[in-house]
């Protein structure tokens, strides 16, 4: 397997570490929208949000929050994001889960702007009981 956020992690490829411990690292990222845009991988390879175990989930969460806070601190964003992209669809290009902190200023020029849809009579519900089907 050939991971670059697990080279990151082995030392075998260079990053601008913030934090690590046992279970996260968090580095910034190389093409960042935004400079500050920071990285937060688990250590353990899990390929995308729903491999990620949940003893790490909760460290990542608690690591993010806290990488965040450093981020508004330190250099003063009007916003921030937290993204995660799960499969090649969504945009992700690195196989290892990784929550994205983009920091946000009034006037990047960066957006997300989605098509948005409207559920047509009834649909809404059938998707609805779909995926309460699949809750457990």
């Amino acid at each position: 397997m050939n991971c670059i956020f697990c080279d990151i992690i082995n030392r075998k490829a260079n990053a601008e570490i913030l934090f690590e411990n046992e279970k996260v690292l968090a580095f910034l990222d190389v093409r960042p929208v935004n400079y500050g845009h920071t990285l937060v991988i688990p250590k353990t390879h899990s390929e995308n949000f729903l491999s990620v175990c949940k003893e790490d989930l909760l460290e990542l969460i608690r690591i993010t929050q806290m990488i965040s806070g450093a981020i508004t601190k330190s250099i003063n964003p009007d916003g921030f994001n937290i993204v995660t992209n799960n499969g090649t669809a969504a945009g992700q290009s690195v196989f290892h889960f990784h929550f994205h902190i983009i920091p946000r200023f009034n006037n990047d020029a960066f957006s997300f702007k989605p098509n948005l849809k409207s559920y047509s009579n009834g649909t809404m519900r059938e998707f609805a009981d779909k995926i309460r089907a699949k809750i457990f």
